[in-house]
């Protein structure tokens, strides 16, 4: 999967069809016709509340799609990032999926980057990315 381009109705409409899925369904569930179903699906990126409804319909977390992005392709925080005086919630861990680990470790293993590059570029903490080669190492054996 790659985190930088998302085209979020192109993913809602290969996990609808993975789930088999009726349109009559969708279309009750969502009080609209057969072919705002399909436009949806051709939408490279629906308002959150439509993507809400596609999460609980199809049973997925597709906002952890654009998770995944933030962790990847956003710039390092500010040195005052926990200083933070908003009255948002804050999170204090980044969640990493099986998905985002792979694909780190398969960098590291087909030497497309070193680990000084991988804690750099995607600003993942060093011993972070040491458990992951433990664990990975582990599990080969």
């Amino acid at each position: 999967m790659n985190f930088k381009y998302i085209h979020i109705g192109n993913l809602i409409q290969i996990k609808f069809q993975e789930k088999k899925i009726k349109i009559d369904r969708a279309c009750l569930f969502f009080k609209c016709t057969e072919h705002d179903i399909k436009c949806m699906f051709k939408e490279e990126s629906i308002s959150v509340d439509i993507l809400l409804k596609w999460c609980k319909l199809l049973e997925y977390d597709f906002f952890r799609i654009y998770s995944q992005h933030l962790i990847m392709y956003s710039p390092p925080a500010s040195i005052n990032y926990n200083k933070s005086t908003s009255k948002l919630p804050s999170f204090r861990k980044n969640i990493y999926t099986k998905e985002i680990i792979e694909f780190i470790l398969n960098l590291m293993a087909t030497e497309q980057k070193t680990k000084k590059q991988i804690i750099e570029e995607y600003n993942i903490p060093k011993t972070t990315l040491y458990k992951w080669l433990i664990k990975h190492s582990e599990s080969k054996i």
